[in-house]
Formats: C-alpha cells, sequence, structure tokens
C-alpha cells in the first residue's frame, strides 16, 4: 500500500525538473512562437479565466501583463457567460484560459463566448487534446506530466512558468526572450532544488497540528502565493485558512490576529516585500505567530528561506516550503493529501 502523501511529495519533488522541461528548446520555441503571434495581433487588453488553483496562476499572470507589459488586465467571472448569458465585447482582447484539465465547461465556455466575440484566444493547460485547448485559437502546453495527487502542486508552478515566458517574449516582441532573461530563467531548477532542501517546513507541522485557523498575507507578486497556499492548506489539512493582501489586512482584518493564529507572511525584496515592512510590525503589536516565507530576514520571525532573485521569478520558490507545509501539517494531523476528501482532479462547473 502506498503510503499517505507519497504522489504529492514526488510532485512537489519533481518541479525543478519540471522547471527545465520547460525551458527545453522544444518548450520554450512553442511558448515564443505563441508570444510572437500575440505581439503581432497587438491586444489592447488582458482577460484571464481560470478556476481554483489556476486561478491564482493567472492572478500572477494579470500582475505580469500590468507590470511588464502596461496593458489593462482582470480575471473574468465565468457566471456572467454561462449563468447570466451575457457576451461582453472582447474584440480588442486577449482572452486566456488557464486549467491544468482544460476540461471544465464553465473555461471552455468562456473562450468560446470570447472567439466569437472578435478575441484573441488562448489556452494554458497540461492537456493540449482538452475542450479548453481545442477551443482556443492559440495553446500553450504546460508540459508537467501526470501530477499524482489531487490536489495540485506541479502543475500550478508549471503554469506560472509558461505565463513568464509568454509576458516575456510578448514584451520582446518576436517571442525570444532576452540573453539575461533567459539566463536567470535556467537559474531556477538548481535553485527550486536548493529551496526544497529546507526542513523547517516539517519542522513547523506539529507547532501547527491544533491550530484552528491560519492567515497568509503577501503584496504584490506575493499576493498569488499567499492566496495559493491557503488553498492547499484548506484543501489537504481541513484547515480554515484567509488569504489577505498586506494592505487588506490593515483595513481591519489584523484585529484577527493574535498568538493563537498563525500568520504565514510572503516577504521578498523587491517593492511587494518592501511594503510588508508596513505590515509586520503591526502583527507584531498583536503578538500574531508570524512565519516569513522568502528572501527577506525579519527580526524574530520564524523563517522558511527561499533564495533571493527578482520579484517577478520570486512566486516559482516561494510556493515550494508552503506546499512542503501543506503535505507536512496534513500528514501530522492524520489526513492523506494525495486524496482530500470532497476534492476532485476536474471540477465540472458550469
Amino acid at each position: 500500500m502506498t503510503r499517505p502523501g507519497a504522489g504529492m511529495a514526488a510532485d512537489i519533488d519533481e518541479q525543478p525538473a519540471g522547471y527545465a522541461r520547460l525551458l527545453t528548446a522544444e518548450h520554450a520555441g512553442a511558448i515564443a512562437r505563441v508570444a510572437a503571434v500575440i505581439a503581432q495581433r497587438r491586444p489592447r487588453h488582458v482577460v484571464f479565466t481560470a478556476r481554483g488553483t489556476s486561478d491564482h496562476a493567472a492572478l500572477y499572470g494579470a500582475y505580469l501583463t500590468e507590470i511588464r507589459l502596461g496593458l489593462p488586465a482582470g480575471l473574468a467571472s465565468p457566471s456572467v457567460v454561462t449563468l447570466y448569458g451575457a457576451r461582453p465585447d472582447l474584440s480588442d482582447a486577449l482572452v486566456v484560459g488557464v486549467s491544468q484539465s482544460g476540461g471544465s465547461p464553465d473555461l471552455t465556455e468562456v473562450l468560446r463566448a470570447a472567439r466569437d466575440a472578435g478575441a484573441l484566444t488562448l489556452a494554458v493547460t497540461n492537456a493540449p487534446g482538452s475542450p479548453l485547448a481545442e477551443t482556443a485559437e492559440l495553446s500553450v502546453d504546460i508540459a508537467a506530466g501526470h501530477e499524482r495527487a489531487v490536489a495540485a502542486t506541479k502543475t500550478y508552478t508549471a503554469e506560472l512558468l509558461a505565463l513568464l515566458m509568454l509576458v516575456e517574449g510578448v514584451r520582446a516582441g518576436d517571442g525570444v526572450l532576452p540573453a539575461d532573461e533567459r539566463a536567470a530563467l535556467d537559474a531556477l531548477p538548481e535553485l527550486a532544488e536548493r529551496t526544497l532542501t529546507d526542513p523547517t517546513p516539517a519542522q513547523l507541522a506539529p507547532r501547527y497540528r491544533f491550530a484552528g485557523q491560519l492567515v497568509t498575507t503577501g503584496r504584490g507578486y506575493a499576493y498569488p502565493t499567499a492566496r495559493e497556499a491557503a488553498l492547499k492548506l484548506m484543501e489537504t489539512s481541513y484547515l480554515p485558512a484567509l488569504a489577505f493582501s498586506g494592505a487588506d489586512l490593515l483595513h481591519g482584518p489584523l484585529a484577527m490576529t493574535d498568538p493563537d493564529v498563525p500568520v504565514l507572511a510572503v516577504v521578498g525584496s523587491g517593492p511587494g516585500g518592501r511594503s510588508m515592512e508596513e505590515v509586520l510590525p503591526r502583527l507584531g503589536e498583536r503578538r500574531a505567530d508570524v512565519v516569513v516565507v522568502g528572501s527577506a530576514e525579519v527580526e524574530g520571525a520564524t523563517r522558511m528561506a527561499v533564495p533571493e532573485v527578482d520579484e517577478r521569478y520570486a512566486p516559482l520558490l516561494d510556493i515550494l516550503p508552503l506546499q512542503r507545509l501543506a503535505l507536512s501539517l496534513a500528514l501530522a494531523r492524520g489526513e492523506d493529501p494525495d486524496a482530500p476528501r470532497g476534492l476532485k482532479k476536474v471540477t465540472a462547473t458550469r
């Protein structure tokens, strides 16, 4: 009998190899060709549509799009199309469906409606033969391979890297990444390997075994990481976890933090990380149990260390110890994170 959590552990450990695979000439070239088409079409705004874990990858894509391309970006509400029958004017838009399975009917319907409205449509998925990919005009295969556990890990980070390569390719104009950008990306597999050797996540699991709730927080590129970490903890440990941007945390929810409510703060070295300097002292005033995730060192806080990289790349590393924590905490609470109750690999929503 396979031991509980073995599948999730294997999926987590495969992520450095997944980064390297996506950066090979075959897959990088395919993404570059898609990026060149998008650059040529010159969309005026970008709309992402996704669910669950992929929704957090899409949020990261939206940050990249607005910051790196200067294009307005947002996340669509699929129910506008599927439940209410609305058909927004998306004629000048790039509409991107992000889905590990490509099998969600609502996302497929959004892309179909967008294409009918004249939008350029793109599917980012781990299933190139899926309905989503077949509906879209363009498609990117994230090449993560079969995921053993129900809770997504390696498909999430593959989506992040594919979106990063895509946006930077569009920014380049011809889809080809500049040499310095490519060199930085080529370093990610080894940095991910190093990040996964940190024993801290497993050591923290007994500390939070009996936690009743938890808060995650981060700003900018780190905010999708905070949201994905909260989802993983809820999916695998059934632990109520609330994700807030650092700014939103100060607008009221800070009051819920205290010594009995652990806070996982994603803090890097870029503008988003520096902005958390306003948040961390306030958490200290509340005597909150804070764990810092990232490259920043915060006095008095437990730290899950991550190598320092450009803030754009940090989400590919910051999520790794948080996935490990979710795995270890689920096992400490007597759960099997490979097959969480009530969770399916493909959730068919309409």
